[in-house]
């Protein structure tokens, strides 16, 4: 019995390899950046399971939204990609970020809200990429890896940027700044996730040139926005 399951068990290996390799090697680069503190690793693992709790909200809320979506005939891509899909996983990311770090004594630095942005992202993103690998195969695997899992670090690397930034705000006193610039940082993760997933989701010219820009913008976001904030790193 176990020789038969062997082969079985070394197959779905290379299935979770592949749809989680992409994610940890970028968690790594983030968090491999110079002069940064680094977080406890309780921490860091309750972060990269709060995305896993949020991929499955997401799949949840999205399944609901969708179904009276479509229900009330609608078909718009616009609504599809911005509204449900870059709302809601956004959205979920948020939230269980925010839930265990606010008000955590380990958010010290503006690049920590970045680090916990990534944490939450990445964790939803392998999750999703398990799903999807599972689903289709390793086929999907290479580009998941290229435009899937990157664009979910350069929503978050939005999004913390802010949150972090946010929280300086916070701490010295200037609460409703910190909500205004706490929920820039979430509108412009869910425009950029919007938008990636409106080209991806389109067929026409049109938006598979824009797609191919956002995907750059994606590249440009993760390495100079990252490493400039790491450089530039204050205390909050």
């Amino acid at each position: 019995m176990f020789l038969i399951l062997t082969p079985i068990l070394y197959i779905l290996l290379i299935y979770v390899i592949a749809a989680v390799l992409p994610a940890v090697i970028l968690l790594r680069y983030v968090d491999n950046q110079p002069n940064l503190h680094r977080q406890p690793l309780g921490l860091r693992n309750r972060l990269i399971l709060d995305g896993v709790y949020a991929a499955l909200l997401a799949g949840l809320l999205e399944y609901i939204a969708e179904y009276f979506f479509h229900r009330s005939g609608g078909h718009s891509l616009t609504v599809l990609a911005y509204l449900i899909v870059g709302v809601i996983e956004e959205g979920t990311k948020f939230l269980f970020m925010k839930k265990d770090t606010w008000n955590s004594p380990y958010f010290e630095t503006r690049f920590d809200g970045i680090q916990y942005a990534v944490f939450v992202s990445l964790g939803f993103a392998a999750f999703e990429n398990i799903k999807y690998v599972f689903s289709y195969g390793l086929s999907v695997a290479p580009a998941r890896a290229m435009l899937a899992i990157p664009g979910h670090t350069a929503f978050a690397v939005l999004m913390g940027y802010f949150y972090g930034r946010a929280k300086y705000q916070h701490d010295v006193g200037d609460s409703s700044m910190a909500f205004v610039t706490a929920l820039i940082g979430y509108i412009a993760a869910v425009l950029l996730h919007g938008t990636y997933d409106f080209c991806a989701m389109s067929s026409t010219g049109i938006p598979t040139f824009v797609f191919f820009l956002v995907v750059i913008l994606i590249y440009v976001i993760i390495f100079r926005l990252v490493h400039h904030e790491a450089e530039h790193n204050r205390i909050v």
